[in-house]
């Protein structure tokens, strides 16, 4: 069967060639790629949304409260128990993979994420993990495209383009959102896109939107009636929330690193998944708004309705004094951040979308509520919700243009587009200012695996110094004579000559330059050895190094050949001529229309 398959993909492929162009081709699996991604986003919806009607019948309500601190617990045991025993492979937290497959993994994704991150989702979201959907969404459709790529046997630039497509087309299926998923793409997958190249990115948003409008209905996620206009006079106040935004974001930043790195260090995952879990049990117990995607609250802050806040608390009669629920408010916010952290560090699988929003729309009406109480501004709390969500997404994404038309997308709020860009700006340069990168992107800056928008960063990340090793330099040992290396320069075509000891370890080099004078006088022969006339390089770079670096030594040093190092071992030589050589034909390729 396997072979039939094969032969038949065979005829295909020669027949495509022959019949279709790349481009038509690509937009072709483009297409084909929305559809699936729209699939992909309503099977984990569906999935989610079933588990939780389940676990939330009429029947266990009077037991509410104990089943708010034991169902994230269940639910992150049985997606280890999924991840250990049946996947048994890592699944990564949906974004950040995609960003680590196009920089360190040539666009490949392994096939088990096609459906790993679906089923893993589910269990953690479902049974009331603190995370959303749009991530593993993401992941899903990634893995889809990446591995139908690698099927249709598509080059590296293509299959970076596929996955670009499944990201756009991913983003605006979970959201039924085409623009942002388009905008999404460009700005936050991170690959310098043609003109050209934009086409497949559109057909996949579309068509990812549509098939999820097909099963989910057209409806906004977010409906919300906005029933008068922003005004002039407000604008100082979204500044303001525009920078709140940006603190809340370097705080949830900073807490995700530090309490992941925390659980990282712990080797045993079942002390991870009792630690943290039983941790997140007892804050979703304390604060029930907390438990899963929050859906409800976001709407609920979006129409002005702080109620959520001590629904199914064991405190509710507390919410009759307005500085009660200020108070409970913020710690409402600072607690997701919490546990949200603690969901991924227990090991649950999901995305920041939904926490973000969460933490916008609560931060918004948190504010509208507090001027309005102590007379600092009438503002519509409608209106600062709904910026708050626009805000908190820029400056946690780094992406302020995905987060203005993802929120208009989401709400159909386009009426609001000064004021959410007003937020989007303000919020993305204040976390700006103190944390260079984005909670997707902060543990690849640190590994020096993360692609940018600069075409000149991204090749070189792309380039492997390994490749570039030339190996046809003739090594001499350090105890040999002159006469030794006259015999071998005789048989080289290369001016340098690496000197080894008996280890294989590099201990310098000879250049014909510095013996171009005795070569010739045979009476030094025998008396004169390498090690005498070796010198000892400034610079030499080791073969895990980034290329980046590698190229900074050749421009700061000035030289022409640089020897290569495995730790003490000698491998080889680069050259600044094969360095830049190569550089210079993956940027024409990567240039390509």
């Amino acid at each position: 069967m396997k072979k039939a398959l094969t032969k038949i993909l065979k005829r295909f492929l020669i027949w495509r060639i022959h019949h279709m162009s790349s481009k038509t081709f690509i937009r072709i699996l483009s297409l084909l790629i929305g559809i699936l991604a729209g699939i992909a986003a309503v099977l984990i919806k569906y999935a989610v949304h079933f588990t939780k009607s389940v676990l939330t019948l009429d029947f266990i309500q009077d037991y509410s409260s104990y089943l708010y601190f034991l169902f994230p617990i269940i639910g992150i045991t049985l997606t280890l128990i999924v991840i250990k025993y049946f996947i048994r492979d890592y699944v990564g937290h949906g974004i950040p993979s995609v960003l680590h497959a196009l920089s360190k993994d040539h666009g490949k994704i392994k096939k088990h994420n096609m459906y790993s991150s679906i089923v893993t989702s589910a269990l953690t979201v479902g049974f009331g993990g603190s995370v959303g959907l749009e991530g593993p969404t993401i992941a899903t459709s990634g893995a889809i495209a990446s591995n139908i790529g690698t099927a249709l046997r598509l080059n590296y630039k293509q299959l970076i383009l596929l996955l670009g497509a499944a990201s756009a087309g991913g983003m605006a299926a979970i959201f039924k959102a085409p623009i942002a998923g388009v905008v999404f793409a460009l700005e936050v997958i991170m690959i310098d896109m043609t003109m050209a190249s934009i086409v497949p990115l559109l057909i996949a948003s579309a068509t990812g939107a549509l098939t999820s409008m097909f099963f989910l209905g057209v409806d906004f996620i977010y409906p919300i009636q906005l029933t008068e206009s922003y005004h002039l006079s407000e604008l100082p106040y979204y500044i303001l929330l525009g920078v709140l935004s940006g603190f809340l974001s370097l705080y949830f930043t900073r807490v995700y690193v530090y309490i992941n790195s925390f659980f990282d260090n712990m080797k045993n995952a079942w002390n991870r998944l009792l630690l943290g879990g039983s941790l997140l049990g007892l804050i979703i117990l304390i604060f029930p708004a907390l438990y899963g995607e929050g859906y409800d609250a976001i709407n609920g802050s979006l129409a002005g309705n702080p109620s959520h806040v001590f629904a199914h608390t064991f405190y509710s009669g507390l919410g009759q004094n307005f500085s009660y629920l200020l108070l409970f408010m913020l710690l409402l916010l600072l607690f997701k951040v919490l546990a949200t952290s603690l969901t991924f560090g227990a090991g649950g699988i999901g995305g920041i979308f939904a926490p973000s929003l969460f933490l916008g729309s609560n931060l918004g009406l948190l504010f509208a509520l507090f001027s309005n109480h102590f007379g600092l501004g009438v503002l519509n709390v409608n209106h600062f919700a709904f910026a708050g969500m626009a805000g908190v997404i820029a400056a946690n994404l780094h992406a302020p243009l995905t987060a203005v038309f993802l929120i208009g997308d989401i709400t159909g709020g386009y009426q609001m587009f000064i004021p959410l860009m007003i937020v989007s700006v303000i919020s993305f340069s204040t976390v700006k200012f103190f944390q260079s990168n984005s909670v997707y992107t902060i543990q690849l800056a640190r590994r020096g695996d993360l692609l940018t928008h600069n075409s000149d960063h991204n090749i070189l990340k792309m380039m492997n110094i390994k490749k570039l090793i030339e190996t046809n330099f003739i090594s001499i040992h350090q105890d040999q004579t002159l006469g030794n290396l006259v015999e071998v320069i005789a048989k080289s075509t290369r001016n340098i000559f690496p000197v080894i000891n008996d280890n294989g370890e590099f201990e310098g080099l000879i250049s014909m330059d510095n013996i171009r004078d005795i070569m010739f006088q045979t009476d030094l022969y025998d008396t004169r050895k390498v090690s005498d006339l070796m010198t000892i390089p400034s610079v030499t770079v080791q073969v895990e190094e980034p290329m980046e670096q590698v190229a900074d030594k050749f421009h700061k040093s000035g030289k022409y050949n640089i020897a290569v190092l495995d730790g003490k071992k000698y491998i080889g030589f680069v050259s600044r001529a094969h360095v830049f050589t190569t550089y210079r034909k993956m940027l024409n390729y990567f240039s390509e229309d």
